[in-house]
């Protein structure tokens, strides 16, 4: 037998004037090894933990401009962004174009020395209702970013979140998984008020579709604008539901529920007339649930006769009685088995109807029987006979 070696690396890491030496069965775990013993005994200082990039950013991983569009929709309010940065290359309006000499490379009379271009700072500004918000960054998405922060400071302090529900009860658990538009009609219904939903305008281009929703409850009317018509709706219902909410609380009423008399199912099951048109086997099973008793047993008893033409004894048993049932098959012989014992136990059992009988044509020995209306021109020549004819 052929014995092959196994193949060992080794590998020398150094650091500054340490080194260390390790072995292993591939190039990779002989410098994971190494690496290892280095970080042990080593004696220079070793490096401090980084801090992770999102440092700084909420842990559920939501921005402030998502927190601002949730606030705002229950506000019923629309936060708009609109950018106000210059023109990045555009220089202050204040600086001097000088006019210098020419130095040793002369390439145009009037020479206007620039200041470098120093980091772009981006300005969004934020509009929710009468209120604005300025935010600034290294990019657009930041200064939209700072500036919905800024604007999520002064309107988690409106009065509307501040105040406990005017129906003077806690808002229930399951209405924060319902959409606004399921509250509105759901306090509609209770409160017997008609909702229409209807689009009042729709524009801008296909590809930025821009739609105004006004729906109305009662009296109650909430306007909602957005990229969509589901979008629109959504604000249009929370506006009024705001509103709705407001209402008075409507005293509930317990409806007594009707009494239900139970039948008795024993009475029927028991008798002998039941499940005559049934399956034995089902009928006996049932028979014997109705009577609250332990369900019949079956046991094949013996199998005999040549290949072709098996017989079957099947045996059943209930409450001591035992009846047996002979079949071409186990199921024939369990069901005809089942029978006997219905029969045992005082149970009707269908008598087989006989067969429809077929109706026999009779055969007419090939002739063609002819039918003539009466004073016919055909009658008249067919009762004439061979001899009569002209």
């Amino acid at each position: 037998m052929k014995q092959f070696s196994l193949q060992i690396f080794s590998v020398r890491l150094t650091l500054g004037d340490q080194y260390w030496e390790a072995e292993g069965t591939s190039i990779k775990k002989a410098q994971h090894s190494a690496a290892a013993s280095a970080l042990a005994e080593t004696t220079l200082p070793k490096p401090t933990a980084r801090t992770p990039r999102n440092t700084g950013r909420n842990p559920d991983g939501s921005t402030h401009t998502m927190e601002l569009n949730a606030l705002c929709l229950k506000l019923g309010k629309k936060p708009n962004f609109k950018p106000i940065d210059p023109y990045p290359g555009m220089r202050p309006p204040s600086y001097n174009y000088s006019v210098r000499a020419p130095g040793p490379y002369q390439r145009s009379m009037y020479y206007y020395p620039f200041p470098p271009v120093g980091p772009i700072i981006y300005h969004m500004e934020l509009s929710v209702g009468s209120q604005q918000f300025t935010g600034k960054g290294r990019t657009r998405q930041q200064a939209k970013h700072d500036a919905a922060a800024k604007a999520l400071k002064v309107l988690q302090k409106e009065p509307m979140l501040q105040q406990s529900p005017m129906n003077g009860e806690p808002e229930e658990e399951e209405n924060l998984n319902k959409s606004e538009i399921s509250q509105v009609f759901e306090i509609a219904l209770k409160r017997n008020l008609p909702v229409n939903f209807e689009i009042l305008k729709e524009e801008g281009p296909p590809h930025m579709k821009s739609f105004v929703v006004r729906v109305v409850v009662g009296e109650f009317v909430g306007e909602g604008e957005g990229k969509s018509k589901k979008i629109a709706k959504k604000l249009a219902a929370a506006a009024v539901l705001v509103e709705l909410k407001r209402l008075p609380h409507i005293p509930s009423v317990e409806k007594k529920l009707p009494r239900i008399k139970k039948k008795t199912k024993s009475i029927i099951k028991t008798s002998p007339e039941y499940g005559q048109g049934m399956n034995p086997i089902s009928r006996l099973a049932q028979i014997q649930q109705a009577k609250k008793e332990k369900e019949p047993e079956y046991s094949m008893v013996t199998e005999r006769g040549l290949p072709r033409r098996r017989e079957f004894v099947m045996q059943v048993t209930v409450c001591g009685q035992t009846a047996e049932g002979l079949g071409p098959s186990k199921k024939v012989a369990k069901r005809n088995a089942a029978e006997k014992m219905l029969e045992l136990l005082g149970y009707k059992v269908p008598q087989p109807q006989p067969p429809k009988p077929t109706p026999v044509k009779k055969s007419c020995d090939g002739r063609k029987v002819t039918f003539f209306e009466p004073g016919s021109a055909e009658e008249a020549s067919a009762g004439k006979s061979p001899l009569e004819s002209p």
